[in-house]
């Protein structure tokens, strides 16, 4: 057996970070907004509960993926799925544009921090 030194994780970055916790509270708002379209009658039960999975695993896929630009344009898109709920849901209209806006708030945010940390932060190759 080799000693292998342990594996360092990757730093997140603040955009990450801020953008992964608008995305679980949505998957909050979708398990809520499946048991009200369900309790309200407006899909049918296996329509709703299958429809609201695909949503929350679509959701946990953009939270993994937030690293990446497909990542940002994918959990884009997700608000404006959420937007669109209202059709089901009137009210959703109004919750969904204030996730979508909290979203697009903390990506621009976040990258000003990002920009800010990378310039403030020291040159590593200083050695080299």
């Amino acid at each position: 057996m080799s000693a292998e030194a342990p594996r360092s994780r990757r730093v997140r970055t603040v955009t990450e970070s801020l953008l992964s916790i608008v995305l679980a509270l949505e998957m909050f708002l979708v398990f809520f907004a499946t048991i009200v379209v369900f309790g309200l009658q407006r899909l049918p039960a296996p329509v709703a509960f299958i429809g609201g999975g695909v949503l929350v695993v679509l959701l946990i896929v953009a939270v993994r993926l937030l690293r990446y630009p497909v990542g940002i344009w994918l959990a884009l898109a997700l608000q404006v799925v959420l937007i669109a709920l209202g059709l089901l849901e009137p009210l959703m209209y109004l919750i969904g544009a204030g996730f979508a806006a909290m979203f697009v708030y903390y990506l621009v945010k976040g990258r000003q921090i990002d920009r800010r940390n990378a310039a403030s932060a020291p040159d590593t190759r200083e050695g080299e």
